[in-house]
């Protein structure tokens, strides 16, 4: 393993332990700086929020500090509100015909 002696004294949770295991047996020094991107993630969120964004990555198999991000930005936005027809009765009216998907053969064929 690279020895990275201002991340030795750190108490991390175990699953930051692991991250980092992984990354540096798989990229060598690429890995530890990839470690140390995944850390300064605790700039803009806390450590219980980005320690069960590397926990959900370890699980996944997504590692890199770009997955562990997304993990988080995902994890943040608000979901989406299904559209309901109350106060629109006009809407009640409204009826799509099912695709014929049987059209888009034709496609293929060259039609």
């Amino acid at each position: 393993m690279i020895a990275s002696q201002p991340l030795e004294d750190w108490d991390l949770p175990v699953c930051f332990g692991i991250l980092r295991r992984r990354l540096e047996a798989e990229f060598g020094s690429p890995g530890t700086r990839e470690f140390i991107k995944v850390l300064r993630l605790l700039e803009k969120h806390s450590m219980p929020t980005l320690k069960q964004a590397v926990q959900h990555g370890l699980e996944i198999g997504a590692t890199s500090a770009d997955a562990i991000r997304l993990i988080l930005e995902y994890r943040q936005e608000e979901p989406v509100a299904l559209f309901c027809l109350d106060g629109r009765p006009q809407l009640n009216l409204v009826r799509v015909a099912q695709t014929d998907v049987s059209v888009y053969q034709s496609l293929l064929i060259g039609g």
